[in-house]
């Protein structure tokens, strides 16, 4: 097909160096690069059925401006499909993939950037060049990870820890290691021998293990210190310090480099450091004495996002942070509840299920969660937990988290059952997998205990473990599940959005691409007995254990995290707007970068749903 240079007319030019500029990775390029290039770009026309290779005439990087393109191998397998903005080079395709063919699958529009102008720029640029060097998957990992400005949050721990440290010896009495820490202001000492830290006490040792317990003040610090405390790596951010120290409910986290202890940190630190911080919320939290209060503390928590988000804060922590936050809801209500009606009569714990016990939280989450009691519980004490269940759910229904409309929550029976009835419960889901046994399965198989007798959980979870490992005919209904919502495009990777009614023109980012990709890492995990709860985590695991290909595992979880960071956005734009945040994102909003970003995002969970289908199709008749 004939070709011929681009117009040299301004209004031309000007539109082609838009239309550029709006695509990866001419997005890249400076101004000089960019004109270099616009003045060396051939367009021509591609009808249906043509086909390019590396014996085709004018070789370069080819553009399309409009139509579709299938990039297939020699046995006619569909590798990739292109669409407006994307482009593509037979040569280095080739290179990467061996024999590979494009085939235009819709009349296209093409522009031509000539062999040796290609190569230039791809001198000239380094991100220009790594566009083509790496995989579709590592361009959306670094999109999905962008950071706009920096953050506070991620900045090493050593930029807050104190240096001023006190170090005692274990036999040192409690008297004396008290007046040192009157003497010299600081709210805890560390115990060593030689180099070795043996164990750590602070203020509230010395009041609960000395003072309350009537300890005799001469008796030796090693007696009531915390032994082996857990430590952070001085390289650590804030962020990881925070949710550490949030999950442990400590106040004071000895700091190390190389291996030596060099620093501690204290909430007292983190909240001095950042007010936003999410251990400001989760310590006053802990010190309310109603739910009411509770309410006021987080009421702010959707401005504390957007400010979160527009920092730059990867879309992953963000949402471990919200979860860390409505962990902290619950224990305190739970706790209140427990001084109200005293002791529990049993052992129990209570279980978050679903995002919240997979640390996966963001705004609007329903409740999720239920009780585990132990099986000496008589049945005149069961109206203790019942109690408690209401007060809670209540309480955190007050403080934002709705009720569950399918009821899984510790107020129904079915979700408040002595363990040995929970184990029922499983082994009669995975004997019979019925619509609603799966419906149940996908929320209830990610759990995690946040009170209570936490080894409950995980007798609980062993026999979830044992039947879904166990059985082919219940990983096969997972399957069905995981691929019964499709990513959201069609044919020539347009988006398929709702055509009529509230949402009209948006698609459902959360069904279409984040439920998917959450089925898809349950399923895996559970057919290989991985304990593991999180997305990534799971995927993480199974590429550990050979059961995922690392490959594999890196690009679902890249695109996990890119459709999450476009919910996120999307969320926060609302929130600006004052307007209730949903999961309804209209691609049409989005700029064109982020729009074939999402594409490719949508690509490699379609890819993985295929996997799936091949894996357990013999279950599934």
């Amino acid at each position: 097909m004939s070709e011929s240079p681009v117009s040299g007319d301004h209004g031309e030019l000007d539109d082609v160096r838009e239309f550029l500029r709006g695509s990866l990775p001419f997005n890249e390029l400076d101004d000089e690069l960019l004109n270099q290039a616009l003045g060396q770009l051939h367009i021509a026309y591609h009808p249906h059925g043509e086909r390019f290779d590396v014996h085709s005439p004018n070789p370069g990087l080819r553009i399309l401006r409009s139509g579709a393109v299938d990039i297939r191998d020699t046995d006619n397998k569909l590798l990739d499909r292109l669409g407006e903005g994307e482009s593509f080079h037979i040569g280095g395709l080739n290179a990467d993939r061996g024999d590979v063919l494009a085939l235009v699958i819709e009349d296209a529009l093409v522009y031509r950037l000539p062999d040796e102008a290609y190569q230039e720029l791809r001198r000239a640029n380094r991100s220009f060049d790594r566009h083509f060097s790496t995989q579709r998957s590592r361009r959306l990992r670094r999109a999905a990870r962008y950071q706009p400005e920096p953050n506070t949050m991620l900045e090493p721990v050593r930029t807050v820890m104190s240096r001023d440290l006190l170090t005692v010896a274990p036999d040192a009495s409690v008297q004396r290691v008290a007046m040192a820490m009157a003497d010299r202001r600081v709210s805890s000492a560390f115990v060593v021998e030689g180099e070795a830290l043996l164990g750590i006490v602070t203020d509230r040792d010395l009041r609960t293990r000395v003072l309350a317990a009537g300890r005799d003040v001469q008796s030796p610090v090693r007696e009531v210190m915390t032994p082996d405390p857990e430590s952070i790596d001085a390289g650590q951010s804030l962020f990881a310090t925070t949710l550490l120290m949030t999950q442990r409910s400590y106040h004071h986290l000895p700091v190390l480099e190389d291996g030596e202890l060099a620093g501690i940190v204290t909430t007292s630190d983190l909240i001095l450091a950042r007010r936003d911080d999410p251990v400001y919320l989760v310590q006053h939290i802990s010190r309310q004495t109603s739910a009411a209060g509770i309410q006021e503390l987080v009421s702010g928590m959707a401005d504390l996002m957007v400010h979160w988000v527009n920092g730059g804060m990867p879309a992953q922590q963000v949402s471990q942070i919200l979860t860390a936050i409505s962990d902290a809801v619950a224990v305190r209500l739970i706790t209140l509840a427990e001084e109200e009606l005293g002791p529990a009569p049993a052992p129990w714990a209570w279980l978050a299920f679903g995002s919240q016990a997979r640390a996966e939280q963001l705004l609007g989450a329903d409740q999720d969660n239920g009780i585990v009691i132990d099986d000496s519980v008589a049945d005149e004490d069961l109206g203790w937990y019942r109690e408690l269940a209401t007060r809670v759910c209540d309480g955190l229904a007050a403080c934002g988290y709705k009720y569950c409309p399918g009821g899984v929550m510790a107020t129904t029976d079915a979700w408040r059952q002595r363990l040995g009835a929970w184990q029922d419960t499983v082994r009669g889901w995975a004997r019979t997998p019925t619509n609603d046994a799966v419906m149940r399965v996908s929320i209830f198989f990610d759990i995690r205990a946040l009170h209570g007798e936490f080894a409950l959980a995980g007798e609980l979870q062993k026999v979830m473990l044992s039947q879904a490992q166990s059985n082919s005919i219940f990983q096969a209904a997972l399957a069905a599940n995981a691929l019964d919502s499709r990513p959201p495009l069609g044919i020539f990777r347009r988006f398929v959005v709702d055509r009529d009614g509230e949402h009209r023109a948006s698609l459902d980012i959360k069904k279409r691409g984040v439920l998917p990709v959450t089925e898809i890492a349950r399923l895996h995990a559970l057919a290989h007995g991985l304990p593991e709860v999180n997305t990534e985590a799971r995927l993480t695991a199974m590429a550990k254990a050979g059961h995922m290909t690392m490959m594999d595992s890196r690009n679902l979880s890249d695109a996990l995290h890119y459709v999450q960071r476009v919910r996120m956005q999307h969320q926060c734009e609302q929130v600006l707007a004052g307007d209730k945040p949903d999961n309804y994102v209209n691609p049409r909003s989005l700029p064109r970068l982020a729009r074939e970003q999402l594409r490719d995002a949508f690509t490699i969970i379609d890819e993985a749903q295929s996997a799936v289908r091949q894996r357990y199709r013999a279950g599934m008749g």
